[in-house]
C-alpha cells in the first residue's frame, strides 16, 4: 500500500486516477478550503482521516509519503484570467508547496498548473520553481550549481494537451514530475494516442430547456443570421446546398454554422453536432478562437463551452429516388430537400453514412455531467450542488486520463 498526500484537492481527481488503476492506496491527508468541493469529495470518497481547509494550517506527516500532489490555484497565471503572477496572493502557494517537500520528502510529487505560468514575468516564475524543486537535475541535466532553496529532486517538466491523452478537449497544463534523489529517476513521458473519442461521444441525448441559449444570444455568435438560421438551405434558391458527410473537416458550403470570430474572414466554421462553441462575451469584436474542431476547449470554471444541436424534429428529408438505379447507380445517398432538388452531394460510401438535410439548429451550454466528462470522470461521479459550483468544480480539476498515465509512468516505469 502506498501513502499519498494532496494539497488543493478538489474533488479528487487524483484519487480517481489511482482507483481506475486499481492501486492500494492510504490517502494521508486531502486539503482545500473550498466548501462546496469538499462535499463534492467526501460524497465520492467518504471523509479523508485529515481533511484541513487552509494549506496553511495543514500539519506536514513526518513519514515520508510515497506521491504528493499539488495544484496551486491557477488563475494567477492564467491567459484567461488578470494574470498577476506572484503578485496575486494566490500564485506565492507554490511556495507552501515547496515547503511540505522540503520537510516530507516524499518519494516522488506532480505539480499541475496552466501553461500561462510558462511566460509569466517572461519565464522567470517557472524558471523559479524549477530552480527551487529540481536540486539535483531538469529534464536529464544535471544541476551544477544548485539554488541555495532547491530540494534534492530531479524533475521533469512539459506542457500535456487533454486531447493527446483520450479525452476531447483541448487543455493544455504544464506538469512538472518530481523524483527524490535516492530513487531510480528514469522517466519518461506517457506516449501520446490517437483521438478516437470526439465531443459528440460525450453528448447527452435529454438536455434541460435551461441549457439552451436564447435566440437573442444565438444571433450574437452565428454572424447576424437571424432568427431563424438556416445554414443548409439557399434562401433565394430553397435547394440543398452542398452537404457532406464524409467525416473530415467539412468545406465551406457544408453542414455548418459561421460563428462571429475576430479572425479576417469575420467568422469560424463549426459543424453542427460535432464541434464546440465558445460561449464566453458572444457579442465580443475582438475575441477569436471560438470553434474547438470536434473537441471541446478548455473549460473554465464557468461554463463557457456550447455545441450547435439539429433540431431532428425538421431533420430528416425523404429521398424520391431511394431504391432506384441511373447508369448502374444508385440513389441511397442522395439529400434532396422537400421538392426533390438536390445540388452536388458526396456521401463517403457505406449506407450508415446516409447524409441527412437538417433544416434548423439551436446552440446550448454543455451540461455539468458532460463536462466532467471532459474531464474524464466517469458518470458513476455526482455532486450534490449547484450547476454553477459544479461547473466550477469540473473546470478546476485536473483531467483524470492524464494523471492517470502519469502515475502509472512513476510507478510502474512503463
Amino acid at each position: 500500500m502506498i501513502k499519498v498526500g494532496s494539497d488543493f484537492s478538489g474533488v479528487g481527481a487524483f484519487d480517481q486516477a489511482l482507483i481506475r488503476l486499481g492501486i492500494d492506496y492510504e490517502n494521508v491527508f486531502s486539503c482545500d478550503m473550498d466548501k462546496y468541493a469538499r462535499d463534492t469529495y467526501v460524497l465520492n470518497y467518504g471523509e479523508p482521516k485529515y481533511y484541513p481547509k487552509n494549506v496553511y494550517d495543514r500539519q506536514i506527516p513526518k513519514d515520508p509519503l510515497d506521491i504528493y500532489m499539488t495544484s496551486p490555484p491557477c488563475q494567477a497565471f492564467s491567459l484567461a484570467g488578470n494574470r498577476k503572477g506572484e503578485d496575486d496572493g494566490r500564485g506565492i502557494l507554490f511556495y507552501n508547496s515547496h515547503e511540505f517537500i522540503k520537510v516530507n520528502k516524499p518519494r516522488y510529487f506532480i505539480f499541475e498548473n496552466v501553461k500561462g505560468l510558462l511566460s509569466d514575468a517572461g519565464g522567470l516564475t517557472f524558471r523559479r520553481w524549477c530552480e527551487y524543486l529540481g536540486g539535483k537535475s531538469m529534464n536529464g541535466n544535471p544541476v551544477i550549481f544548485p539554488h541555495k532553496e532547491a530540494v534534492p529532486y530531479h524533475i521533469y517538466f512539459k506542457v500535456l494537451n487533454a486531447k493527446d491523452y483520450g479525452v476531447p478537449q483541448n487543455r493544455e497544463r504544464v506538469f512538472i514530475i518530481g523524483i527524490r534523489d535516492d530513487q531510480d529517476n528514469d522517466f519518461t513521458w506517457p506516449k501520446e494516442m490517437f483521438l478516437e473519442k470526439r465531443l459528440k461521444d460525450v453528448l447527452e441525448d435529454d438536455v434541460d430547456e435551461k441549457y439552451y441559449l436564447s435566440e437573442k444570444m444565438v444571433s450574437y455568435l452565428t454572424n447576424n443570421q437571424g432568427k431563424r438560421a438556416l445554414p443548409f438551405i439557399d434562401d433565394k434558391k430553397e435547394i440543398s446546398n452542398c452537404i457532406v458527410s464524409v467525416y473530415h473537416k467539412t468545406p465551406t458550403d457544408g453542414q455548418y454554422l459561421k460563428v462571429n470570430s475576430a479572425t479576417q474572414k469575420g467568422y469560424e466554421i463549426a459543424q453542427i453536432d460535432e464541434d464546440s462553441i465558445n460561449l464566453e462575451h458572444p457579442n465580443s469584436k475582438t475575441r477569436r478562437g471560438r470553434v474547438g474542431d470536434k473537441v471541446a476547449q478548455t473549460l473554465t470554471t464557468s461554463c463557457n463551452q456550447g455545441v450547435a444541436i439539429s433540431n431532428e424534429d425538421d431533420g430528416k428529408i425523404i429521398n424520391p429516388l431511394k431504391g432506384k438505379t441511373q447508369y448502374g447507380w444508385h440513389f441511397e445517398q442522395g439529400v434532396y430537400d422537400e421538392n426533390g432538388i438536390t445540388r452536388t452531394v458526396k456521401a463517403g460510401g457505406g449506407s450508415g453514412n446516409n447524409p441527412k438535410l437538417l433544416k434548423d439548429f439551436r446552440i446550448r451550454k454543455l451540461t455539468p455531467r458532460e463536462c466532467f466528462r471532459l474531464m474524464d470522470f466517469p458518470d458513476s461521479f455526482i455532486w450534490n450542488v449547484s450547476d454553477s459550483q459544479a461547473y466550477k468544480q469540473a473546470g478546476n480539476s485536473i483531467v483524470v486520463s492524464v494523471l492517470e498515465k502519469l502515475i502509472k509512468k512513476i510507478l510502474c516505469k512503463r
